[in-house]
């Protein structure tokens, strides 16, 4: 019995682990960000989580939970903040080659949204390590001094 619900709770705990796939290089993970962005944009919330979900060991459960804060409060955004029309690439930043985030912003008629990507090159490809939207983008500002 103790054997079996060992097999049963590791069973499950690979289950509940998403990522099963990697990047294979650089330009992967760009163009991951451009297809999810796009459909951010789209309010395609559930699509650009078919794309991330596979590509990030995190667990599915925390996933799903991102994936309905996501969505509502996109709609939130769309009703009070007017309809998505443009995205643009603000940065791309790298630590050596391991790391990479690229930041983008979705433009709506009175704010925007900025979505994070952050991707680490593990030993055998790359995935995604972390992903962040919020309505931040004035921290996007350059400052001179």
């Amino acid at each position: 019995m103790k054997h079996l619900l060992l097999i049963l709770t590791c069973f499950i705990s690979f289950q509940t682990i998403s990522q099963t796939k990697l990047l294979k290089d650089v330009s992967s993970t760009k163009q991951m960000s451009v297809e999810v962005t796009t459909l951010f944009k789209q309010n395609k919330i559930n699509e650009a989580f078919q794309i991330l979900t596979p590509y990030w060991p995190i667990p599915q459960n925390e996933i799903e939970t991102l994936k309905e804060k996501i969505i509502k409060y996109t709609n939130i955004i769309s009703n009070r903040f007017g309809a998505p029309f443009n995205y643009l690439k603000v940065k791309d930043e790298t630590i050596s080659d391991i790391a990479k985030r690229e930041t983008y912003l979705i433009q709506y008629e009175n704010t925007a949204v900025r979505l994070i990507f952050t991707y680490y090159k593990s030993k055998n490809g790359w995935i995604v390590n972390a992903f962040k939207w919020d309505d931040n983008f004035t921290e996007e500002f350059i400052t001179t001094k």
